[in-house]
């Protein structure tokens, strides 16, 4: 069964607050078996338009990378990032190659 992965491009427009979503989201990943990946960092770019702040997480399936996002702890967090930051999310399946 193939990994699945959070693929998140963040524009952050309150970063004391996006420490709110940070905390408020660790259950979630924890529950869920998430592993960081990528967690900010320096962006080059090279082609299309970046956004300053990428995250990758991982999960043991596509299934939990999306269970994890439709938890109600997840779901509480999201509602403070959504507050606060521009966000491009998405869940990718992993290559078992």
């Amino acid at each position: 069964m193939p990994k699945g992965y959070w693929i998140a491009r963040v524009d952050v427009r309150d970063p004391d607050r996006y420490k709110d979503y940070v905390e408020t989201a660790k259950p979630a990943f924890s529950e869920f078996g998430g592993r960081f990946l990528v967690r900010g960092g320096a962006v080059t770019e090279l082609e299309g338009s970046a956004r300053p702040r990428n995250v990758v997480i991982e999960f043991d399936s596509v299934e939990k990378a999306q269970a994890c996002y439709d938890s109600p702890a997840y779901r509480k967090a999201a509602a403070i990032r959504q507050a606060i930051a521009e966000a491009d999310v998405f869940i990718v399946e992993g290559h078992d190659g």
